[in-house]
């Protein structure tokens, strides 16, 4: 029976390997601090935070979510450790909330690796505090048990690691906070909610073997959804598919929503065989609506059922090294073949776990590949590869899509197996195409002038298709090239005619065009304050807006710098995005000062690199940019058709 626990309150736990679970009405930074028997932190090695998330019986998520899942074996912790403190602080300069007054009250639930709850506590009655002190798991007579804190900090993150005698906390928060903040900024955003339940579609992965059997644990942390789970009704998982069976396709965890219209139903499965996948296979108003969400449940999908995987693994490597120590530091051991038959054991138990934890994955893998294998044709254009044949009877919309493809991701563990990155629209966030050297394999093998014009013939990519999405003449490209070096790559966008004006070259041209683009979010800004949107002046252009830049900082003085900083922050609210074509190293000179800039635009990369993390788990999931096939002549068809649509007025 679960403990609901109020402040103070304590409960025995009735086992060691525990899952604490966490759920908040915004995102949150959780971690977790070892102590002594009076409480006292011995130092940052004993602290477990985004920037150094594990430690010896302890691991917490890697970046600020709404849900967490933190890994717990107590067995495991070093000796002097008689006391684990879980902490939640607000992570700051993220645009969010600054204090716990202003979200709904934070939920921590410890339970058991398959997610039987044993005792639970909800924080309430917290204002001005943005760090909180929510639980704490205490050795007391050789028995742990846990004890509900809620101890709030208006100080914040600093104050609260103080109160546990860490030395320079304040260093140490501004560590983690700085940790955070670039957990964000390589982070893909989750979509918001879209039904009226608050709940999006998800697919419900098949869960590696629970332990307690000998059998590794599932620890992912749970999802940055923005609505935290019910208490009393922890989620089901998905029962898993018998060793050898069928592939389930009926996804447990896939809601419906009232009254959207039915997903198309799936064809019969022939007698003795599993069902069949089917696009658009999830809730939504409309057939692109259910896709998009069908998109992000098999993203979600691939990272939990990678994450298992890893885990399991992990555990199963973490438990022969423990009984090989145990064994090897037995004298008798020493003893005839007794050491050489104990690692032969350890290391049969090992590849036994991780052969489970192996097909558990190809389960789920072969699942997500059979699903995605009737989606990808299905998908509309402006969530479509341009190798897709959708594009060759692309018609330009009367509509703004709900969200536009951008790449793809995939994971080391099925690299075939390709995610579409969609993302919302209109843009929340600029884009920002490193055309640096980065230490992937592709990059090494591609020299810096390859590496820039890629860099540019991706940023013309990313802006055909923004403009072939948008209704016409509802988004206007610029294009700020200083030294004129991307004139190749721009030529599909120049001899189509789409740009209003030539690309702003020179010195001149780079000031004339931030100024342009300035006084719109100006006027913008002011227009909306003031309730006047009607008495804007008759020459500004009510399109969406989006720069390219390239070859950043050439051609810039501060004037220029402090302009396009302005604009990425200010600009996406009103209508203005920003697209940086530009190496990071060569505006090094202006130091911390572009650090704001680099982080408020989404990184991507002119070739494959491992550098975005999803908003669960935070594998970093290797980037593809778009390309189209060889030798087509799509990009020039479609920007044809945009140019006309913008003459005509017509699709």
């Amino acid at each position: 029976m679960t403990a609901e626990l109020v402040r103070g309150q304590n409960h025995t736990l009735p086992q060691t390997r525990l899952e604490i679970r966490i759920s908040a009405g915004a995102p949150v930074v959780a971690g977790a601090t070892l102590g002594d028997e009076q409480g006292r932190v011995a130092g940052v090695e004993w602290i477990a935070h985004p920037g150094s998330p594990q430690l010896h019986g302890l691991e917490v998520s890697r970046q600020a979510a709404a849900d967490h899942r933190l890994a717990v074996d107590l067995d495991a912790l070093p000796d002097g450790v008689h006391r684990v403190t879980v902490l939640l602080a607000l992570p700051l300069g993220a645009g969010g909330p600054t204090r716990f007054g202003a979200v709904a009250s934070p939920f921590v639930a410890v339970t058991a690796l398959d997610g039987t709850e044993i005792a639970t506590f909800t924080l309430t009655g917290l204002d001005s505090e943005s760090a909180v002190a929510a639980l704490e798991l205490y050795r007391r007579q050789g028995a742990w048990k846990v004890r509900a804190v809620g101890q709030g900090y208006a100080g914040g993150l600093a104050a609260m690691l103080a109160d546990q005698g860490v030395d320079r906390a304040a260093e140490l928060a501004g560590t983690i906070q700085e940790a955070v903040a670039q957990g964000l900024a390589r982070s893909v955003a989750p979509p918001p909610p879209r039904t009226p339940e608050g709940d999006r579609v998800r697919h419900a992965p098949t869960p590696a073997p629970a332990p307690g059997n000998g059998q590794p644990p599932v620890p992912p942390p749970a999802p940055a959804t923005p609505q935290p789970a019910t208490p009393s009704q922890p989620e089901p998982l998905a029962e898993p598919a018998a060793p050898g069976g069928p592939v389930n396709y009926a996804h447990p965890r896939r809601q419906s929503t009232a009254p959207p219209p039915p997903p198309p139903a799936a064809p019969p499965a022939r007698p003795g065989q599993p069902a069949q996948p089917v696009a658009g296979d999830a809730t939504g108003w409309s057939m692109d609506e259910r896709l998009y969400n069908q998109v992000w449940g098999m993203f979600e999908d691939l990272a939990r059922a990678v994450a298992a995987y890893r885990s399991a693994v992990d555990f199963a490597e973490s438990r022969m090294d423990q009984e090989l120590e145990r064994a090897l530091s037995d004298p008798r051991s020493r003893i005839g073949g007794a050491g050489d038959r104990a690692r032969e054991e350890a290391r049969a138990k090992r590849d036994e776990l991780t052969d489970r934890a192996r097909a558990s994955l190809d389960r789920d893998l072969a699942q997500l590949a059979a699903e995605s294998a009737v989606v990808e044709p299905a998908l509309p254009a402006p969530y479509a590869g341009w190798d897709n044949p959708v594009w060759h009877g692309h018609r330009v919309p009367m509509e703004i899509p709900m969200a536009l493809r951008i790449g793809d991701l995939h994971l080391p563990e099925r690299a075939d197996l390709r995610i579409p990155l969609l993302v919302r629209l209109p843009l929340e966030r600029g884009m920002w195409i490193d055309s640096g050297r980065t230490a992937s394999e592709a990059a090494a093998l591609t020299g810096t002038d390859q590496l820039r014009r890629l860099a540019m013939e991706t940023a013309v990519l990313h802006a055909a298709r923004l403009l072939a999405v948008y209704p016409p003449n509802e988004f206007t490209v610029h294009v700020i090239d200083p030294a004129g070096s991307a004139a190749g790559a721009l030529a599909p966008l120049v001899r189509s005619g789409v740009l209003p004006s030539p690309p702003a070259a020179g010195a001149q041209g780079v000031s004339a065009v931030l100024a342009h683009l300035t006084r719109r979010v100006d006027l913008v800004q002011m227009a909306i304050r003031a309730g006047a949107a009607d008495s804007l002046p008759p020459d500004l252009d009510p399109a969406e807006q989006l720069l390219i830049v390239n070859d950043f900082p050439h051609g810039f003085d501060d004037r220029a710098v402090t302009q396009l900083r302005y604009l990425a922050d200010e600009g996406p609210s009103v209508g203005v995005h920003l697209m940086m074509v530009a190496d990071r190293e060569e505006a090094s000179e202006y130091g911390p000062v572009l650090d704001p800039l680099w982080r408020s635009l989404l990184r991507v990369t002119p070739v494959a690199d491992d550098h975005l993390a999803d908003p669960w788990v935070g594998h970093a999931w290797t980037y593809e940019p778009p390309r189209t096939p060889p030798g087509s002549a799509v990009l020039d068809q479609v920007l044809e058709r945009v140019a006309h649509a913008r003459r005509t007025g017509s699709r």
